[in-house]
C-alpha cells in the first residue's frame, strides 16, 4: 500500500509537543464556487467537509481546543438572502452533527453576539451545547456573530461596572481579570492561527488571544482545505522556536 501525502505528515508529528490551542479562519467559500460557476452559498455548503476534516485531524493528534470563525460580525454586512442561508445551514449542520459530537466525546461552545441570530438558530445552538456539555474530549468552539473588538469593549463595559461597585479595584485589573471578562474566559490562549483563502490578516479575529500565536496562511480555499493541510501547518508549527520575547 502507498503512502500519502497525509500518513507521512502524521508520522512527523511529535503528538507531545501539538498546539493546545488552534483557531482557523475558514476563507474563500465563496471564491471556490465561484471558480466553478456555482452560487456562493454551494461553496459554504461544501466547506461543511472541511470543517469535519479539521475536527478530525484535531482529534487524531490530541489538540484539545478547537476555534473556528463561522461567522462575524462583519458578516451580517452581506445581502439578506446570504445571511438566511447561512443561518439555516448552521441551523441543520448542527443538528445533523450532534449525533457525531456526542459519538466522538466533543463538547461544543458558541462565543460571540448569540442574541444577534434568529432565535430557532440561537435555541439550537443552546440545545447543542447543554447536550455535549458532558464530554471532555476535544473542546470545539465556534465563532458565531462574532468579533474581537465588540468582544473587548464587552469585557472594558463587565469590568468598568465591577469597578464602579467596588467588586474590582482599578490596581488590581491585570491580564487575568481581562481574561475572566472575554468571550473565550474558559479557554487558554491561542498557539496556532490558520487561515485559507490567501489573506495574510486576522480579520478581528481573537485579537487578544492570538497576541504570541503562530501564524500560518494558505493560499488555496477553505473547500480545498483537508487533514493533510492541517498536518502540515501542525508539523510547520512545531518547527518553529516560541521564545514569548526571550532570547
Amino acid at each position: 500500500m502507498s503512502v500519502t501525502v497525509q500518513d507521512k505528515l502524521f508520522k512527523q508529528i511529535d503528538k507531545t509537543k501539538v498546539p493546545n490551542h488552534v483557531a482557523v479562519i475558514m476563507d474563500g467559500n465563496g471564491r471556490w464556487a465561484k471558480k466553478i460557476g456555482k452560487e456562493r452559498f454551494f461553496g459554504h455548503n461544501s466547506g461543511i467537509s472541511s470543517v469535519r476534516d479539521t475536527i478530525e485531524a484535531s482529534i487524531d493528534i490530541g489538540i484539545k481546543n478547537l476555534t473556528l470563525y463561522v461567522f462575524s460580525m462583519e458578516n451580517w454586512k452581506r445581502p439578506e438572502t446570504e445571511v438566511k442561508a447561512l443561518m439555516h445551514l448552521l441551523f441543520s449542520s448542527i443538528d445533523s452533527e450532534l449525533e457525531n459530537l456526542n459519538k466522538n466525546n466533543i463538547k461544543l461552545d458558541v462565543i460571540g453576539k448569540k442574541d444577534l441570530l434568529p432565535k430557532t438558530t440561537k435555541k439550537r445552538l443552546e440545545s447543542a451545547v447543554e447536550e455535549t456539555s458532558n464530554n471532555n474530549g476535544l473542546n470545539l468552539n465556534l465563532a458565531i456573530s462574532y468579533g474581537s473588538k465588540q468582544e473587548i469593549i464587552d469585557a472594558v463595559k463587565s469590568i468598568s461596572d465591577k469597578v464602579k461597585k467596588n467588586i474590582i479595584s482599578l490596581e488590581n485589573i491585570d491580564e487575568k481579570i481581562i481574561n475572566d471578562h472575554l468571550y473565550t474566559r474558559n479557554l487558554d490562549n491561542v498557539d496556532l492561527l490558520i487561515r485559507t483563502g490567501g489573506e495574510i490578516r486576522v480579520s478581528n479575529f481573537l485579537l487578544w488571544q492570538i497576541s504570541y500565536a503562530e501564524l500560518f496562511f494558505l493560499e488555496l480555499l477553505w473547500p480545498d482545505f483537508k487533514k493533510s493541510h492541517f498536518f502540515e501547518a501542525i508539523v510547520e508549527y512545531q518547527k518553529r522556536a516560541r521564545r514569548f520575547g526571550k532570547i
